[in-house]
């Protein structure tokens, strides 16, 4: 569905669509989260290999990854004693680079964009 079919849409269809984002957006609203997934995009990896590069606890990592998994943005398998985890969706490492991507350029000062075509909120510059 297109900008076009949201905005012509009837209400109850721009509902669902609006509660789906803000579900997926909700996902991804942590910082640890976003690492996630960028640490999967080279392929799967299990916990210890996500903890030497993500700096947190065995605990919190598991917390986000249940989250992940269970909203669908991550799968896992089970291999011996260890669980590997991997992206299902690639379209959701794509909006996250895309994203993140464009508040690194605006985050080093890009003067270029007109405030309006900002992603960061202005205390955030």
């Amino acid at each position: 569905m297109n900008r076009k079919a949201v905005a012509g849409a009837d209400a109850e269809v721009q509902d669902a669509v609006f509660d789906s984002v803000a579900e997926l957006f909700a996902v991804l609203s942590t910082p640890i989260r976003l690492k996630i997934i960028s640490a999967l995009c080279n392929g799967e990896k299990n916990v210890s290999q996500l903890l030497d590069e993500i700096d947190t606890t065995q605990p919190n990592m598991s917390q986000h990854l249940s989250t992940l998994y269970r909203a669908g943005v991550l799968g896992r398998r089970r291999e011996g004693t260890q669980i590997r985890y991997r992206l299902e969706s690639e379209r959701v490492a794509t909006l996250c680079r895309a994203v993140c991507t464009q508040v690194a350029i605006e985050m080093e000062g890009d003067s270029a964009l007109q405030p309006r075509e900002r992603l960061l909120p202005r205390g955030a510059r």
